[in-house]
């Protein structure tokens, strides 16, 4: 089931901590996403395309922040994600540690057209790596790649400062849905290869790829 939901603190929702609920005999793992970058680099969009399927060219500004949910099946493994979209306004910056805070995943959004929101794009990874959990999956996506012909020396800088700071880095199109589903689904798999009983808390964040699928038999969801 898929819900978007007008803004209230993220407390008040459940999911903020991976936990597992029961739902038609099976059980889904939850995770708590947020949303974060500059405004009209496509944030809102990525969620609507993600969770509806849908582009709409004439979006709204987030004001606050905006709740949202969707179930995938990761493997045969059932995965909530319960999304919020934060405003990327300046004036919205001090709120967004309510949000993020014991997130165990976060989506960092940047428009490849505008280096400003790239600059903008790393402050706030700097500031997760910093004040969020240890342990976040974060991706950094360069949304709008359907308007370049060649993104490659755009995201040269990005794809640096992924490696550096072990993050998955993916060029995205909320328009056209390129990679939008696959950083879910990649975000998915870290968490619970994370969360698997071989791992230790100090292999923490781990650099992942967004790569072609290679057929691999692995169950790595649950």
């Amino acid at each position: 089931m898929n819900d978007w939901n007008s803004s209230s603190p993220p407390n008040s929702r459940p999911g903020s901590g991976g936990s597992s609920v029961g739902g038609g005999g099976s059980k889904a793992k939850q995770i708590k996403l947020v949303l974060l970058g500059d405004s009209g680099v496509g944030k809102s969009s990525i969620a609507l395309r993600f969770v509806r399927g849908e582009f709409n060219e004439n979006g709204e500004t987030t004001i606050g922040a905006a709740y949202l949910t969707k179930t995938i099946n990761c493997q045969g493994c059932p995965i909530k994600f319960d999304i919020w979209d934060t405003a990327g306004q300046e004036r919205y910056h001090s709120l967004a540690p309510m949000y993020y805070r014991g997130a165990p995943a976060a989506v960092v959004v940047y428009d490849v057209t505008n280096v400003n929101s790239y600059h903008k794009a790393t402050r706030w990874v700097k500031e997760l790596l910093q004040q969020a959990n240890a342990m976040m999956v974060i991706v950094l996506a360069g949304n709008k790649a359907d308007m370049v012909s060649d993104t490659r020396s755009t995201n040269e800088d990005a794809r640096k400062f992924a490696n550096e700071n072990k993050l998955i880095f993916a060029e995205t199109s909320a328009k056209t849905g390129m990679h939008v589903d696959d950083i879910f689904a990649q975000i998915g798999n870290v968490i619970a290869r994370q969360q698997a009983p071989e791992v230790t808390d100090r292999q923490g964040r781990g650099n992942v790829k967004l790569a072609k699928k290679e057929g691999s038999k692995e169950r790595t969801c649950c």
